[in-house]
């Protein structure tokens, strides 16, 4: 119809929350499972939020936030998934993004890691936690 904007594409962000929480020197390494809760909680509120993702209206559609170590023992906020990796969080994620986009699923992944990106296929997009830590104000 005219004069409707056409709607948003949903998308999986799929959060590589160790990668995130030490891209920022706050401190995290002190109390990684308090570190992750605050940044889970942070991120809880993306889910169903609308917003601009390389020049295309996005609507994030589910949050997935894979912890691992001490972090596995961060609360998790309603409204996200947490994920915790029995082993390297990396391996976990690759399956994370791998199952989401086989199922169809849109995904975009927030890392800096470059050995996990080099393993995530197409089309699975990525992001650096700078992305995502301009997006929630951190």
């Amino acid at each position: 119809m005219a004069g409707r904007e056409a709607s948003a594409r949903p998308l999986t962000l799929v959060v590589d929350v160790a990668n995130v929480m030490g891209s920022r020197p706050d401190g995290w390494w002190r109390d990684r499972a308090a570190a992750a809760t605050t940044l889970l909680q942070r991120i809880a509120p993306l889910a169903g939020r609308e917003l601009d993702v390389e020049g295309e209206r996005v609507e994030i559609a589910r949050v997935v936030a894979v912890v691992e170590g001490r972090a596995t023992d961060a609360a998790a906020p309603a409204g996200i998934d947490v994920v915790a990796a029995p082993a390297d969080g990396d391996t976990t994620i690759v399956e994370v993004a791998v199952a989401a986009s086989s199922a169809g699923e849109r995904v975009l992944v927030v890392t800096a890691d470059r050995g996990l990106r080099a393993r995530l296929p197409e089309p699975v997009a990525t992001a650096g936690p700078g992305w995502l830590n301009d997006l929630i104000g951190r």
